[in-house]
C-alpha cells in the first residue's frame, strides 16, 4: 500500500521541485526539447524507469513538448513515488 501525502507535504516537496506544479490534484510539469527525437527520447528513458517501478506516468506529446501529470488511484492522490519519478524526469531532461 502506498500513502498519500498530504497537502502540507506536497507543498513542501513543491518547493525542491522548480518548474513542477499541483494542477487537478497531479503532479504536473511541461518539458520542452529541441525537437521531436529529444522529447521521444526523454520518454523512452522515463518509461524504462516506469515499467520498473510499476509507476507510469499519464503524459501527452507534442513534437518538441511533453506534458506530464503524476498522480495514482492507489492511494487517490500523491505519494512520495511521483516525487521520486518527478525527480528522475528533471534528471533526465536538459
Amino acid at each position: 500500500m502506498v500513502d498519500r501525502l498530504s497537502d502540507d507535504d506536497i507543498a513542501g516537496r513543491l518547493r525542491d521541485l522548480p518548474g513542477w506544479s499541483l494542477q487537478d490534484g497531479k503532479l504536473t510539469r511541461e518539458f520542452h526539447f529541441a525537437n521531436f527525437t529529444d522529447a521521444f527520447g526523454f520518454m523512452t528513458r522515463v518509461a524504462l524507469v516506469a515499467e520498473k517501478t510499476d509507476h507510469h506516468p499519464e503524459w501527452f506529446n507534442v513534437y518538441n513538448k511533453v506534458k506530464v501529470q503524476l498522480t495514482t488511484h492507489e492511494c487517490d492522490g500523491i505519494s512520495e513515488r511521483h516525487f521520486a519519478l518527478a525527480e528522475t524526469m528533471d534528471e533526465f531532461a536538459p
